[in-house]
């Protein structure tokens, strides 16, 4: 897959997300503080990543700022984008089951290196649900 990822300073685990996706075989496309020379403000790069799924040229992207709001907050408002601001496996994997979520947005406070494992793990062995309600919820989510 290509994972689009970035943060706004490279701080707690920021300059690691990138390395662990490329070991589970990820292509990833860095923004923000991650890039030399990109503007790093939280706003600015979670919107990038974001265009970059909205657009296709990333299947999903991570973005992460110190709290993770304003990065799930920046990038929820790109058409198309369902981010899930997820602190740990359980929520990520309830964000791709029932919320079909294609943005992780992380806190650089909260997330050990750890944790960061369990919910990449979890992100990407989570499918979206084949329940019809669920289903309902994700496309009434991109008509609001």
């Amino acid at each position: 897959m290509r994972i689009a990822v970035s943060a706004d300073e490279v701080a707690g685990v920021a300059a690691e997300i990138g390395p662990e996706l490329e070991r589970r075989g990820h292509t990833v496309l860095l923004f923000g503080a991650l890039v030399p020379g990109e503007r790093a403000d939280w706003a600015w790069c979670s919107e990038a990543a974001a265009r970059a799924v909205a657009e296709g040229r990333a299947d999903q992207a991570v973005v992460a700022c110190w709290t993770g709001a304003g990065a799930s907050i920046a990038a929820n408002k790109v058409d198309g984008v369902r981010a899930a601001l997820c602190t740990d496996a359980v929520m990520a994997d309830g964000a791709r089951k029932w919320a079909d979520a294609n943005v992780l947005a992380l806190s650089l406070r909260l997330t050990s290196e750890p944790l960061l494992v369990e919910m990449l793990d979890a992100w990407f062995a989570g499918e979206p649900s084949a329940d019809p309600a669920d289903q309902a919820n994700v496309e009434h989510v991109a008509q609001i």
